[in-house]
């Protein structure tokens, strides 16, 4: 008993002291807009602007991911993430895939080793050349287009939560809209909108409407038009 005791704790010290996962769960997309965004534009497409410190993450992201040299294509991601991850720690001119024109309008982007330590650079690393991808890119494109064909009062319904609440033909936590413009005039529903009610559905189990004082009277008016006109 005592022998496979002994045998037992000689392979836990082994096996810790050889254990070399990070001690953090890190997040890449929490640390990538901690440590990046205060000079790269993180937005998927990038929005593009004449007084921007570097270049946009997405352009960082599919450049790199081109022009790095696997053995194999299925090496590729992993050669990515140690380019960046030593890039980020000792830039250089030498190693930059960046052109002329791009070095000259950003300068070389000083060594960050004292604000990003290796887990870090390697959870911001994966993260990159998991989100920043071209099939990416397609989704929010689509997404984005199919978000612009739909009625104004909709977007606004989506951009301002309303659907967390309310459904067209369905009672969630309040109201169905079909529910609301049968019981009042726009009049009525632009009011609520803007100032909030409660109490006014009995089978609502006491949920309060907020207010949404923020939004234009021109707002105000289409979302109330197309609750009604449900």
């Amino acid at each position: 008993m005592i022998k496979r005791l002994s045998l037992l704790l000689v392979i836990l010290f082994f096996t810790a002291c050889n254990d070399t996962r990070p001690k953090e769960n890190l997040d890449g997309k929490v640390l990538l807009e901690a440590k990046c965004a205060a000079c790269h534009n993180l937005a998927m497409p990038p929005e593009i602007s004449d007084d921007e410190l570097a270049p946009p993450m997405m352009s960082i992201s599919f450049h790199v991911y081109d022009f790095v040299k696997p053995s194999t294509e299925a090496q590729r991601k992993s050669r990515a993430v140690d380019f960046v991850v030593d890039y980020i720690h000792s830039p250089s001119l030498e190693k930059s895939f960046c052109d002329k024109a791009s070095l000259k309008r950003y300068g070389l982007m000083p060594s960050q080793k004292d604000k990003v330590n290796d887990e870090e650079a390697h959870a911001i690393a994966q993260y990159m050349f998991t989100y920043y991808r071209p099939q990416k890119l397609i989704q929010i494109q689509q997404a984005k287009a199919e978000f612009d064909a739909l009625a104004p009062g909709k977007k606004l319904a989506i951009k301002h939560k309303c659907l967390g609440c309310h459904r067209i033909n369905k009672k969630i936590i309040g109201p169905s809209f079909k529910s609301i413009a049968s019981r009042y005039s726009q009049a009525e529903i632009k009011q609520s909108i803007e100032s909030g009610s409660k109490k006014k559905w009995e089978n609502s189990r006491g949920a309060i409407m907020p207010a949404f004082k923020k939004l234009s009277d021109e707002e105000l008016n289409t979302l109330s038009k197309w609750i009604v006109e449900r």
